[in-house]
This record gives structure tokens, sequence and C-alpha cells, in this order.
């Protein structure tokens, strides 16, 4: 079974979070990034805040929403079950304080429940360390830590994986 819709985007985890939130959800959580913190990925309904080990590499991230719920992807190193608002089926993959690394429109505003998939993770994490080691010792400069970075031999990869079920909660009017 394929897809109902699909998004991928390459984002730089900032201080090494990447939030993926509704296009309207604009104020952040920070018990959810503290939660994220220990399980890799957590969200209080409307923002989802994923940890990387390390700021520096681009990892991609990839929306898929289904018509049914999926089982986690076999080769996951992590899943954690997920549930996401979206009011005006318009979600934000964020890079923390630098902005917007794309958005994807879903096949209609609602509640989704799904689950964030990671792999590559610890294998991008470790080769981060082992760079900012090598880079110490040998005393490189801004550029050859930017082209080890490009060098990293493996993607770490988030995969969220959502199925629509429900409508979203009316606006409260006192809310705006």
């Amino acid at each position: 079974m394929e897809p109902i819709a699909q998004f991928r985007t390459a984002a730089l985890p900032d201080r090494g979070v990447i939030q993926i939130y509704d296009a309207d959800a604009y104020l952040g959580d920070s018990s959810a990034l503290d939660e994220a913190e220990a399980k890799v990925v957590a969200g209080n309904g409307y923002h989802l805040y994923i940890l990387s080990l390390q700021p520096a590499v681009e990892v991609e991230v990839v929306i898929r929403v289904w018509e049914a719920a999926q089982d986690p992807i076999k080769e996951a190193e992590g899943c954690v079950p997920v549930t996401l608002e979206s009011e005006t089926g318009v979600l934000v993959v964020n890079q923390f304080t630098l902005g917007p690394a794309g958005t994807m429109d879903l096949p209609k505003p609602g509640v989704y429940d799904g689950h964030v998939s990671w792999t590559a993770r610890e294998a991008v994490g470790a080769y981060y360390g082992s760079t900012i080691a090598q880079g110490a010792d040998e005393e490189w400069g801004p550029d050859q830590f930017g082209e080890a970075w490009q060098r990293c031999p493996v993607t770490e990869r988030y995969i969220l994986d959502l199925w629509f079920v429900g409508e979203p909660e009316p606006v409260d009017e006192d809310d705006e």
C-alpha cells in the first residue's frame, strides 16, 4: 500500500531539535521538549519535538499520510507513538531557531494518530562526536567542519507516519 500523501525535506537539527507542528500552533511546550530528551520524540498534541544527538549534520524528515494505521518500519532504531492535531491542514517542519525547513499540506485538517520512527541517529551522533574530536586535535576551521558534516557517510532519518482519526477540535473564540 502506498501513502496517500508524502513529504520529505532536509533539516538542520538546530540545538539538536526539529519541530513539527500545525501552521497555526506557534507556542512551544517546554515540558514536551524535556520529555523528548528522554524519549527522542514527544509532543503535546499540536507540537512534536524530535531530538537528534547532534546539531550540525542535516537530517531527513519524511511525513507520510496513510488511509489506515501502519506498523513501524522494521529497520528503525526506535519508534514513538504520537497524536498530532492540525486545524489548518498544514504541517510545518521547523529547525528550532533557524526557521522552517518546509511545509506539507495534509489531505484534510484533523486529528492524526501515528508514530515517529528513526534510523541512523546513533551513527550520525557518533560521527559528529568523532569529527569534533578530530577537528579539535587538528585545529580545524569552520570550513573544514562544514565539509566534514557534508561528508557524513549515513543519513539520519525521521519518518512520521500518520493516519486520520477525527475532526479537529472547534476553535474557542476566546483563544484567538
